[in-house]
């Protein structure tokens, strides 16, 4: 690569919005680089939604040896916890994914630039980007996508050091166990966490400044998350404000006030799990005028920015962060920015969310709360796995399914799971609602047997007074 070299997009971080964007300008005919400072896949792939999912594997693998005798299997002597084979296992997971990125960079002919990049100036057709990599130089592009991405916001005086305040990326290596735990923030990463810890045997504390867990969640299937983990020993303080932390060699104590009453709960370790904030700064945004609020860079539905030839996708650009809007934003952004016909933005309220803990949790499209707020009149149907034969004979009878629908168009406003296997489900509501399905064309969809998805249509008939086995 010269200094000179240029491009019809450089992409600006390699995570899964970039590294897709970067594949799909490519398929385009667009010549494409894409330039990361650490490892392709950025931080889902490396550091975030695969390798904990190898980790809370690991944990369900755990639980459910510990219902083995149910099932007649019976085994002799404990079960032990290889923390470091635990852990490599997810680092190899990881880094499988991240060379398998590098293969689709090299098959898609997209170059990848290692370094850090920031926009140096406007110039004729284009911009210049400088890098500082191995060595420093410049490139340049006729369009710019910031795939920058976000990192985990800290509190002030409480910030992480790596030892006992930890984020995301640190409990995902740990070199020990911790005997007790307490995780601020119920949010995904924090419930995964809270989930993955208490599996493998640690004493579990949450703490979370909003009235209840999972704040994003129907109220229903956040009540059903909280009564399970604390069934399962998870300790819970929800409208609790964090006031200090304070560190000792062994331990880290915490202050918190619940209702204005003030207590303390000591831990090994605490897992700050308070949201994110997007990687804006270093960028050059503020030398070339981009708009930004509330750290995230401000897009119209198609990724352009306030300035011309500059775009940006994915967490950098606000909520909701995941990983699979951000690759969808980046499709749409390409797509549009090459005038390709039939570009549509991401329609209001059709991104479905998971969360891995156990039981797994799984939405789309308005809560009944927000669904209410919003003028709908509704229909609401519910349906319990402890009515599914497939989840009976699983031993997974725990959970629920509900389905939010408008009772004068018949249109589906929402679906809000809990149980086995529901991240794997929701695609299903996801195509309905693309496919702007009705409660009819749900309800005269044939669902195999004996699944866990029937409990899918048997929410949609009870919403309509029709449910079969319930």
């Amino acid at each position: 690569m010269t200094d000179s070299q240029k491009f019809d997009l450089i992409v600006i971080g390699g995570g899964p919005g970039g590294y897709v964007g970067a594949i799909r300008a490519s398929q385009l005919g667009q010549k494409v680089a894409v330039i990361e400072k650490e490892n392709l896949g950025g931080v889902c792939l490396n550091w975030g939604c695969i390798p904990t999912k190898a980790l809370l594997r690991a944990a369900e693998l755990k639980n459910n040896i510990s219902h083995l005798s149910e099932f007649g299997i019976e085994i002799e002597g404990s079960v032990n916890i290889n923390l470091e084979k635990v852990v490599a296992r997810s680092r190899q997971v990881a880094e499988r994914l991240s060379g398998g990125v590098s293969h689709l960079m090299k098959k898609h002919k997209v170059t990848v630039i290692k370094g850090v990049a920031k926009i140096n100036k406007k110039i004729s057709g284009g911009w210049q980007i400088a890098v500082e990599g191995e060595r420093k130089s410049t490139v340049e592009a006729t369009n710019i996508m910031l795939a920058t991405g976000a990192r985990a916001r800290q509190i002030p005086s409480m910030e992480a050091d790596g030892d006992k305040i930890v984020t995301y990326r640190d409990a995902m290596v740990p070199k020990t166990m911790p005997k007790s735990l307490m995780v601020v923030g119920s949010g995904a990463i924090g419930i995964e966490f809270a989930s993955f810890y208490n599996d493998m045997g640690v004493d579990v504390t949450i703490v979370e400044a909003m009235d209840r867990i999972l704040n994003v969640e129907d109220r229903e299937i956040s009540d059903l998350a909280h009564k399970s983990f604390e069934k399962r020993g998870i300790k819970i303080h929800t409208s609790a404000k964090l006031e200090a932390i304070t560190k000792s060699k062994n331990d880290v104590t915490a202050t918190i006030t619940i209702a204005g009453k003030q207590q303390k709960i000591t831990s090994d370790r605490v897992i700050m799990a308070v949201g994110i904030i997007g990687n804006t700064e270093n960028i050059g945004l503020e030398k070339i005028g981009v708009k930004t609020e509330k750290g995230h860079i401000v897009t119209n539905g198609f990724g352009a920015t306030n300035v011309a030839g500059i775009f940006a996708i994915g967490d950098v650009t606000g909520p909701p962060w995941l990983a699979h809007k951000a690759s969808h934003e980046a499709i749409i952004c390409v797509e549009a920015m090459t005038n390709q016909s039939d570009v549509h933005p991401i329609a209001e309220n059709s991104v479905p969310g998971c969360t891995y803990c156990r039981p797994q949790i799984a939405s789309i499209g308005l809560t009944e709360d927000n669904a209410k707020a919003e003028g709908y009149e509704i229909k609401v149907g519910r349906f319990p796995l402890l009515a599914n034969g497939k989840a009976i004979a699983m031993g997974e009878d725990e959970g629920l399914v509900k389905t939010i629908f408008c009772s004068k168009t018949g249109a589906l406003l929402g679906a809000h799971l809990i149980g086995a296997e529901v991240t794997e489900m929701i695609q299903g509501y996801a195509i309905a609602r693309t496919l702007e399905t009705t409660e009819a064309e749900l309800m005269h969809t044939i669902f195999p047997h004996p699944t866990i998805s029937e409990a899918m249509h048997e929410s949609v008939l009870d919403a309509f007074d029709r449910a079969i086995h319930f």
